[in-house]
């Protein structure tokens, strides 16, 4: 959501903010735009659109050793080149892009219109491109202070000055920045995907913290002018990471690595010996794992419905307590924050907002959270007492795939380790274990399937609405294959419970309306079997995701099957066929698949 990027050194600014941008596209936006400073005065351009038509419209002559740019999600204003930044003072001086939303920009947009200001915008940004022109402070970073002392809410902001063509300030209160030192020259970002082609040495600013950064180097500093030392750290990088490397979209790139990203996850965290996980990043010795009596997930979307696969696991496993709560919603209905409680923070990117002001509030209140995060160095990976780290790789599609499996992984980890501290036999920590390591090949031959699993989403392709079904076990699989296939294929898809079908939504199966069961071959499957009836007697079109040697009866559908695993483990399998579907249906109905409308691959603003 919003992309932010900023160059300064000896090199034209243009071609590195435009390639800087083009890796946030996945980030989610409808407009976009960049400023440089050239020859003592700041030039902008800025249009509705991709990154490539943003190139394609570039003046000639672009060109200046200092610049910024932007890419934005529409929230205070449609998609327009007036609301596109950056944005200008009314004096033409001063340049700022910003990600996060003012809160109170009402107000002070009234308060420049009385002052005789014109706003040429609808959006909260441009109040800060004008408090910082109007400031009083005879410094660039004294003006910006000045200006986010006025706004409430959140904000990562990037600001250029005609006065200081030296510089770019910075100010981070809840949205993401990072600076990447290079050799004479400084990169600014709201994401590492921007900078890591060009440094791997890299500052992460902090809520409240200001930065001033230039060909030289950068200082950080608080708002009262203290200075904060800081030390660079390293980070890994691949580019090739980031590239599509000869497929089609990034979706299916990505979920075709799922067998090399499962094995990277669990890759010395199993301990065959003792039939349990080694999980050193949590932070919890034997003694504090044991005193856990209950645990509480927090996610949005997909890692919303990958932590109720994990609650159902931790139950399972651990019979410790445990369920999964919407992260946007755990802060806001007074939550009662336990000492005994294990909250775990569940987010690919380690920036989602709402996941970190949850993370904020339990660790207000003393709670003990941990965070199953895929960005190293992230916000919410440094906001929580320990974690796990999903090792997925960079995922650059807004439909989570393979960065999803590793949190289900991890989740595995989590519940076999918390179970071994407890009850759980050896003998059972060595089942579990040798069901994890089976997994990326099984994942293998799940994918091995595509070409069938194809055939049947260019069917599902077709429908107006579907329902999702499954029990206990695949009830989460069953919310998260909708939630996919809406996500890419514009479809209304519904997550239901099989046992609740006769309890209302029954009345809606029709053989225009095709359900997607999530059936495991498990203690549930006669009761599973028996949804399935109901729904065939209706003359409801089925898809049946299940295991080898379930006999469907005579019930009609169209089947596919996915390997054996331990019951506890096979919601993580189970899950590999909604990606496939949803991504075949897409296909067929011909959307933007790794940038589906509306949406954006890291949500951080509320």
């Amino acid at each position: 959501m919003c992309g932010i990027v900023g160059y300064v050194g000896q090199q034209d600014a243009s071609p590195l903010l435009l390639a800087g941008l083009a890796r946030l596209e996945y980030r989610g936006y409808d407009s976009a735009g960049v400023a440089v400073i050239r020859n003592g005065s700041v030039r902008v351009h800025r249009t509705v659109g991709r990154v490539r038509q943003l190139r394609s419209t570039l003046p000639a002559r672009f060109a200046g050793k200092i610049g910024i740019g932007h890419t934005r999600w529409a929230t205070h204003g449609p998609a327009t080149e007036s609301n596109a930044h950056p944005h200008r003072s009314a004096d033409g001086r001063v340049c700022v892009v910003h990600n996060g939303i003012i809160d109170n920009a009402a107000q002070i947009r009234a308060e420049l219109i009385d002052a005789g200001v014109e706003l040429v915008s609808d959006t909260d940004t441009e109040v800060l491109a004008h408090l910082v022109a109007r400031s009083a402070a005879d410094t660039l970073e004294g003006a910006v202070v000045e200006a986010v002392s006025r706004v409430e809410g959140t904000y990562g902001i990037a600001v250029l000055h005609e006065q200081f063509p030296d510089r770019i300030v910075l100010a981070r209160s809840g949205s993401p920045l990072i600076i990447g030192l290079g050799d004479r020259e400084t990169h600014v970002a709201s994401d590492l995907a921007a900078i890591v082609r060009h440094t791997t040495s890299v500052v992460h600013l902090e809520d409240g913290e200001f930065a001033t950064v230039t060909a030289s180097g950068f200082r950080t500093f608080t708002g009262d002018g203290v200075d904060i030392p800081k030390t660079p750290t390293q980070v890994a990088g691949q580019t090739d990471e980031y590239e599509l490397g000869g497929h089609e979209h990034h979706m299916r790139k990505e979920f075709l690595e799922q067998p090399t990203t499962a094995a990277s996850v669990l890759r010395g965290r199993l301990e065959e010996r003792f039939g349990t996980a080694r999980l050193d990043g949590l932070n919890l010795d034997p003694r504090a794992n044991r005193a856990i009596r209950r645990v509480k997930i927090i996610g949005c979307g997909s890692a919303y419905y990958v932590g109720q696969i994990g609650a159902q696991m931790i139950e399972e496993m651990a019979r410790v307590p445990a369920d999964a709560e919407p992260a946007s919603e755990f802060r806001y209905r007074k939550p009662i924050i336990e000492p005994d409680t294990l909250y775990v923070a569940v987010s690919q990117s380690g920036e989602t907002a709402d996941t970190l002001f949850a993370v904020e509030e339990i660790k207000r209140k003393g709670g003990q959270v941990v965070g199953l995060v895929n960005v190293v160095g992230s916000t919410i990976a440094r906001a929580c007492d320990g974690g796990i780290y999903l090792h997925a790789g960079p995922e650059v599609a807004v439909a989570s795939t393979k960065a999803l499996t590793n949190m289900a992984l991890a989740f595995a980890l989590l519940a076999l380790n918390l179970g071994r501290v407890r009850d759980m036999s050896i003998a059972d920590g060595k089942r579990l274990v040798a069901g994890l390591q089976a997994i990326p090949r099984q994942i293998e031959a799940v994918l091995a399937t595509e070409e069938s699993i194809a055939a049947v989403a260019k069917e599902l392709a077709q429908a107006r609405s579907l329902f999702f079904i499954g029990r206990v076990r695949g009830y989460p699989v069953a919310r998260e294959g909708a939630q996919k296939f809406k996500e890419i294929t514009y479809c209304h898809a519904e997550g239901y419970q099989s046992s609740e079908l006769k309890h209302g939504p029954l009345a809606l199966i029709s053989e225009e309306l095709p359900t997607v069961a999530v059936i495991p071959d498990d203690e549930l499957l006669q009761r599973n079997l028996g949804a399935l009836h109901e729904i065939s007697a209706r003359k409801g079109p089925l898809v049946v995701i299940t295991h080898p040697g379930v006999d469907l009866g005579d019930v009609r559908a169209r089947r596919i099957d996915v390997p054996k695993n331990e019951p506890e483990l096979d919601p993580i399998l189970l899950t590999i066929p909604t990606q496939l579907l949803a991504y075949h249906a897409a296909l067929t109905l011909g959307h933007d698949i790794d940038k589906p409308r509306n949406l954006a691959k890291s949500v951080t603003v509320e």
